[in-house]
């Protein structure tokens, strides 16, 4: 494979190359003068003097100041492709975002600017593209949830002993299509970069264990909430609600009837969720948070987009998801405000 050349390396070189050039020639010039002037000279002793001046005043000063030539160069040189990196760096700083991240050209050379102008062309045709396919994805999703609803209409009003198979069926696609809608929320928000609030995460726990106790009792399930030193982060809050209604309900479908679901407010930044499963390594947790992957002690009728959704959210957060396989616990760990 052939080593790429940086610009600075390029640049030092060709200096090098002109001033070895130029150096050369001077040289040339000034030897064939005094060999012009040394034919005059019949003394040896003068012609030796003449060396020897020639070394001295001449010689001697041309490498001392190629010495503080080549250091200004690179100096000179390395300040302007300075702004070239400075761009890469803020592009690197904002890899995070989903979209609208362009090279700000304001700043560069003159002769990099075409290049920072395609880039920003380049840049602009893949966000339109992804925000068509999220936009597609969300009328579809949207337009999904019409139909499946008269058809839960429809299977309410029927007797047959198949019909419960098939109001459970309903009930996944929806959970399915809600999914697919929040994840395209999700991008929407981090591409208009709206500006974070601030976010109590026991209030959110406590909103979504309020919200979430009348089903769970009904199965025979208890929501426990302990804990409120979770404190404030600045995010979106609907998103932080869906993070934990979605590993609220992992837990609900792994956990037996009488034992409880437990979400801890017990760190700061930190929501975590206990169930009654097997738990899961955190080798398993990163193949849970890649999109369609589905952990094996879900149920059934699990979407497969839950943990996947979860992880987007948190990302978009600048926090992560972690797992404890022997405290049986999902945490959500949020970057502290």
């Amino acid at each position: 494979m052939k080593r790429q050349e940086s610009i600075l390396g390029r640049l030092m070189r060709s200096l090098a190359l002109v001033s070895a050039t130029g150096l050369f020639l001077l040289l040339v010039f000034i030897w064939v003068e005094y060999q012009i002037s040394i034919l005059h000279f019949a003394d040896l002793a003068r012609l030796r003097r003449s060396a020897y001046e020639l070394l001295e005043h001449i010689g001697l000063p041309m490498v001392l100041l190629a010495i503080p030539t080549v250091l200004a160069g690179r100096w000179a040189i390395r300040r302007g492709v300075q702004p070239l990196e400075e761009a890469a760096a803020r592009i690197n700083a904002a890899s995070g975002e989903a979209r609208g991240v362009r090279v700000d050209a304001s700043t560069l050379p003159v002769e990099t600017v075409p290049f920072a102008d395609a880039v920003n062309r380049l840049l602009d045709r893949v966000d339109r593209a992804a925000a068509a396919h999220e936009a597609f994805a969300a009328d579809i999703a949207h337009e999904l949830r019409t139909p499946l609803t008269l058809l839960s209409l429809e299977l309410d009003g029927l007797d047959d002993p198949r019909a419960e198979a098939m109001r459970a069926d309903v009930a996944a696609m929806r959970r399915l299509i809600d999914q697919l809608m929040l994840l395209a929320q999700i991008d929407a928000e981090a591409a208009a970069h709206l500006p974070p609030d601030d976010v109590d995460l026991v209030e959110v726990a406590g909103d979504v264990v309020a919200r979430m106790a009348p089903a769970a009792l009904a199965d025979g399930k208890v929501l426990e909430l302990r804990g409120e030193r979770a404190g404030t982060i600045r995010g979106r809050r609907e998103s932080v609600a869906a993070a934990l209604r979605n590993l609220v309900e992992n837990a609900l479908r792994v956990t037996d009837a009488g034992a409880p679901v437990v979400i801890l407010a017990d760190r700061a930044a930190e929501l975590a969720v206990r169930d009654g499963g097997p738990g899961l390594s955190a080798a398993r947790l990163h193949e849970m948070t890649q999109r369609l992957s589905r952990a094996d002690h879900a149920s059934a009728n699990g979407a497969g987009l839950g943990l996947a959704i979860v992880s987007r959210i948190m990302a978009a957060h600048g926090g992560r998801l972690a797992a404890d396989e022997g405290k049986r616990e999902l945490r959500l760990i949020f970057a502290k405000s």
